[in-house]
């Protein structure tokens, strides 16, 4: 793993993440196919299944099947799906936007309120293995917002997805993946029913779709997720278990990023060799460690944190309470030794789909509040109407909109 300095800009520049979704090539590929899906629905839809999933059946998963999923999958792993729903479902109830009621003036009260969406689609990548974990973070604060119809979807889901899925709370599920679903969801075919948003992490493809439908207003989607991100920021931690973080990370995706950030050079060496000796066993993780891995060293704690900063990653890892009101931007922070990462992806109750490639700097991770409608009510009575009567006219009137102030001027009666 190598070991760059914190002062060597080309090489920072190289940490942050290169999105294959952003790549034209990608992007028109996903244009081509959410253009086909929008004006062939279902005929395209089957086609595209057909050419990239080689799949043949039925686009909808029977209920009989989801039965099935569940029996089939292993009973520890049913027993660890619920425990994580009921962590996850705690502090999706907390996360619920307030409803509140303010006098602002006399006569003139605000009213928020926070109404849940109609209809939602979950998107569960998949893969090399299944990933019953992302079902269970995109369903659950659905459910919990209140969200009438949740659809979920994954190319062949496997057993432990349907399970996920069913014991979440999802009402119905589909078996596709890629483009092709992303522009199922947005616009509707006869099989598919559009919904209000599209919600979780995919491929570049799914990525770059996602982007599309959400550019032209087809519907709302929760976030662009792209290669996943950690970052280590420690000074004393264990060169063993520093490694073992990075590693786990990077096995999620070559093009994952894995990044130690330390004023120590002598930890940073350490770690290095701890993370050769373990990519050795650790295949599908070797990739992103050779490409994307590194070792910052910084030569202060305030230089340190400029690099957190700078990176704003998905996942920071650090060793005191002091660090997290000092890095800056993170989708999740771990403070300390026994707060590992990859606990977070499964079982401690917060979500795991989280902003990538800098975005945790103008947004958190997927919780209930994407899944509700926040809105205000907004009461006057004669009185407060004349109260504000002379700041909303001299306002209308700097901006020339002569029609608004008529409009006040009518109910108080003024000049």
């Amino acid at each position: 793993m190598r070991i760059i300095s914190a002062d060597d800009p080309s090489h920072l520049g190289r940490l942050l993440a290169v999105d294959r979704a952003r790549d034209p090539r990608v992007r028109a590929d996903a244009r081509r196919i959410v253009r086909d899906v929008e004006r062939r629905g279902d005929t395209a839809l089957v086609a595209w299944r057909r050419r990239l999933d080689r799949d043949r059946s039925p686009v909808e998963v029977s209920a009989r099947e989801v039965r099935a999923g569940c029996d089939r999958t292993p009973r520890a792993v049913r027993r660890a799906i619920r425990e994580a729903i009921r962590r996850v479902e705690r502090v999706a109830k907390r996360q619920r936007p307030p409803a509140f009621s303010v006098t602002v003036s006399a006569g003139v009260r605000i009213e928020q309120r926070a109404v849940a969406l109609d209809r939602v689609a979950c998107y569960v990548p998949g893969g090399r293995y299944p990933l019953p974990s992302t079902a269970i973070m995109t369903v659950v604060p659905a459910r919990v917002a209140g969200v009438r119809e949740i659809l979920l979807c994954s190319p062949a889901p496997a057993p432990e997805i349907l399970c996920a899925a069913a014991e979440a709370g999802a009402t119905r599920i589909f078996r596709m993946g890629g483009a092709q679903a992303i522009a199922a969801f947005a616009y509707g075919t006869r099989t598919v029913p559009y919904v209000d948003k599209i919600v979780g992490p995919g491929n570049a493809w799914v990525t770059a779709a996602k982007d599309l439908v959400a550019f032209e207003g087809r519907c709302g989607i929760d976030l662009h997720a792209g290669p996943s991100e950690i970052v280590i920021l420690s000074d004393k931690g264990s060169p063993a278990w520093i490694a073992a973080d990075l590693v786990a990370q990077a096995e999620h995706d070559p093009d994952a990023r894995a990044v130690l950030v330390t004023t120590r050079p002598v930890l940073a060496t350490m770690v290095a060799g701890e993370v050769t000796a373990r990519i050795a066993t650790h295949l599908a993780a070797r990739r992103a460690i050779e490409r994307h891995g590194a070792i910052v060293v910084a030569r202060s704690r305030t230089e340190a944190y400029a690099v957190v900063a700078r990176l704003a990653p998905e996942h920071l890892v650090c060793d005191r309470e002091h660090d997290v009101a000092r890095c800056g931007a993170a989708g999740t922070v771990f403070v300390g030794q026994w707060s590992a990462q990859a606990a977070g992806d499964y079982a401690t109750g917060s979500n795991h789909v989280l902003p990538t490639g800098g975005a945790s700097r103008w947004r958190g991770g997927l919780g209930t509040a994407d899944f509700m409608r926040v809105f205000t009510v907004q009461r006057l009575t004669r009185q407060g109407l004349r109260g504000i009567a002379p700041a909303a006219l001299a306002l209308a009137t700097a901006e020339g909109l002569d029609a608004h102030a008529a409009s006040i001027r009518l109910r108080v009666g003024a000049p």
